[in-house]
């Protein structure tokens, strides 16, 4: 994480954040719109919001520790225990776009996608970017080849 020294304190970079944020809402807007090309259920403004709102709460989550922390020597606080329970929110909105109608399942793409977004915004805000970005980048390209296969094999058994 970068930090300015100024004035003999160390004070948090607030550029960082906000490029931090703006690169969350970017990459759930491009995952957003892939999936709303494909006509699915979660789309733009869903993953926009899931990106950015991950990121934005582990940012609070990270830089509340040392903001409260210079307040009193008795404050002990864990800084990824507001990302855990982001993962349960995940989970459950996520479980939101699942849909079954007799024995056909639909959602189980959006829904896995509903939680990388989340990582990736929890990857950004704790400075890992170059560990979100590759992990965007793959996946984009892995889901764009497994489509090629999928419509091959669908292809050939038909």
């Amino acid at each position: 994480m970068l930090e300015w020294h100024y004035l003999g304190e160390y004070v948090t970079p607030y550029l960082e954040m906000l490029l931090q944020i703006i690169a969350s809402s970017v990459i759930g807007f491009i995952i957003g719109l892939d999936r709303y090309s494909k006509s699915k259920p979660a789309g733009i403004k869903t993953y926009m919001y899931v990106c950015a709102s991950t990121c934005l709460i582990t940012l609070i989550s990270i830089h509340s520790v040392t903001h409260f922390a210079e307040s009193s020597d008795n404050i002990m606080m864990d800084p990824m225990r507001l990302a855990a329970q982001i993962v349960s929110g995940l989970g459950f909105l996520g479980a939101g776009v699942i849909l079954k109608d007799g024995f056909n399942v639909t959602g189980l793409t959006s829904a896995a996608m509903i939680f990388f977004v989340g990582g990736v915004g929890i990857g950004i805000a704790a400075g890992f970017y170059g560990l979100a970005l590759t992990a965007v980048i793959a996946t984009i390209i892995l889901a764009h080849t497994g489509n090629f296969i999928e419509e091959k094999l669908d292809g050939k058994v038909r």
